[in-house]
């Protein structure tokens, strides 16, 4: 990232908080807790300055972010600023923000962070995981308050009965003026914004949330119905255009789809579905959750079966019992619930970010999986290693790539 473009003595103060968001979203992944630490202790603008190695953070500001994290629930994954800035190091050269900012300005879209008129006030609830910004494709038009948007969720492979079940609720929910917001996936997703376009009788009846850049619409086989929702409702993503759509970012934009809305509704899910996943985050903040119940013989409603089971999730079955919920005297049956085990669970985020980042068929090495990952090359040799022994991570000719199991 050029210096002289961050100082330019053009940029008024809000000007450069933009540009410093910007630049942030690209250097930090999505809920890295102790960049978002970082930018709450010191703004944005300090914070990129010291994220960069421009600026020193004094014992001051640690203990404002030990304190941060410490509420955040975070405290433990915390070993003080210089072990992040040595992680964030390899990306500091691909920090370009103005031709990010450019990109959106190209597409006709743009990026917006909290404080602007259009930022969507429920997102604060996220706390410390509230994004740094978005960025956004889409009428200019004011989000809809929480209590009016409603989250449709479930599986990619979906069945006859749960694209029924889906589009009927988006329509119906739709005419009663309600957003509909959930990923761009196949299945579930598609036919929740399908339903949200032909029923809506809102200026923004539906919004796609993209794990990664919003320059392409992912996956391409929902190019047409992506463009749709752009044009006549929202895409959005925290992360930069050309930002790839990982695993892990999938996993963290969920907390984004179950922010925005007051209901968030698992329609078809599998036992261990990625819909499982936005429910948690949607009762981690105390927002309601729901399930389809569907057949007992069907794999794609066990999760659904499951939340209902376990009362992490109220029944619903038609578009006022959804709408019900949605209102003021809307409440939630939560409780704690276990999961099943699997190869990625129980890693650390930097070694989730690693797996992510390790090619299936060519192998690739320490120095390419350090700046694709964002971590030291001393971080990814520690990370490759305990991957290795886990058996996620195979070395060849001193390089590596991801072992089938976790692929």
């Amino acid at each position: 990232m050029s210096k002289q473009a961050f100082n330019k003595q053009a940029f008024n103060k809000q000007e450069q908080e933009r540009f410093a968001r910007a630049a942030l979203s690209r250097l930090l992944e999505p809920q890295d807790s102790i960049g978002l630490a970082l930018v709450r202790a010191a703004g944005a603008i300090d914070a990129l300055k010291i994220a960069t190695g421009r600026l020193k953070a004094g014992p001051q500001l640690e203990q404002e972010m030990t304190a941060l994290l410490s509420n955040g629930g975070a405290a433990s994954s915390w070993g003080g600023i210089s072990a992040s800035l040595k992680r964030w190091a390899p990306r500091v050269d691909d920090l370009a923000p103005e031709r990010d900012l450019a990109t959106m300005k190209r597409l006709g879209g743009r990026m917006i962070v909290p404080g602007d008129p259009l930022w969507p006030r429920q997102l604060e609830d996220l706390g410390l995981q509230e994004p740094l910004c978005l960025w956004w494709r889409g009428h200019e038009d004011e989000f809809p308050a929480a209590s009016s948007t409603v989250a449709l969720v479930g599986s990619r492979d979906s069945t006859s009965y749960g694209a029924s079940v889906t589009g009927d609720l988006a329509h119906g929910l739709g005419q009663r003026g309600y957003t509909i917001v959930s990923g761009g996936a196949y299945g579930i997703d598609a036919h929740a914004h399908r339903g949200g376009l032909s029923g809506g009788a809102g200026t923004m009846p539906t919004i796609a949330v993209m794990a990664g850049g919003v320059d392409r619409y992912y996956p391409s086989g929902n190019e047409d119905l992506l463009r749709a929702v752009a044009n006549q409702g929202a895409v959005i993503a925290e992360v930069p255009p050309g930002s790839a759509p990982t695993r892990y970012r999938f996993l963290q934009r969920n907390r984004i789809i179950a922010a925005l809305a007051a209901v968030t509704v698992v329609v078809e899910a599998r036992w261990r579905s990625g819909a499982l996943n936005t429910a948690h985050h949607a009762e981690s903040i105390g927002r309601t959750v729901a399930a389809v119940p569907g057949s007992i013989h069907s794999a794609n409603s066990a999760g659904c079966h499951r939340l209902l089971r376990d009362g992490g999730a109220v029944c619903v079955t038609d578009v006022g019992e959804i709408a019900e919920l949605a209102g003021p005297s809307g409440t939630a049956l939560v409780s704690e619930r276990s999961t099943d085990g699997a190869d990625h669970d129980g890693l650390t985020l930097e070694d989730l970010i690693l797996l992510d980042a390790l090619p299936l068929r060519s192998a690739s090495s320490v120095e390419k999986l350090s700046v694709v990952a964002g971590l030291s090359p001393e971080a990814v040799r520690a990370g490759l290693g305990r991957l290795g022994l886990l058996g996620l991570a195979v070395t060849v000719g001193g390089s590596w790539k991801r072992a089938r199991k976790g692929a």
